[in-house]
């Protein structure tokens, strides 16, 4: 596992609960601003039975960006940290993580 990943992890398992984090912000704290869609790869490939809180990870509209059965399961465990969303979407002003 590369030094990059491993970074994107411990950050990662930072995020407290109650809050998220977008793609790019998050790849931007493991040392890799402007990389998003790495740390969607990276995040994409995690074991299904993973401890890191992958589902406090949105897009940079404040949106989950898994389709289907995967972005229900994402939703059902933010709005179970008290997140909510209006529109589909969480309001970053509200909900961002600033570490």
């Amino acid at each position: 596992m590369s030094p990059e990943t491993l970074a994107l992890y411990a950050v990662l398992n930072r995020v407290p609960k109650g809050k998220v984090v977008t793609y790019g912000h998050l790849a931007g704290l493991a040392g890799r601003p402007g990389a998003a869609r790495w740390a969607g790869m990276v995040l994409k490939n995690l074991p299904s039975d993973t401890k890191l809180p992958w589902h406090r990870v949105i897009n940079s509209q404040g949106r989950i960006s898994q389709p289907g059965e995967h972005g229900e399961i994402q939703r059902s465990l933010l709005e179970k940290e008290q997140i909510l969303f209006e529109n589909n979407k969480i309001n970053l002003k509200t909900y961002l993580w600033r570490p």
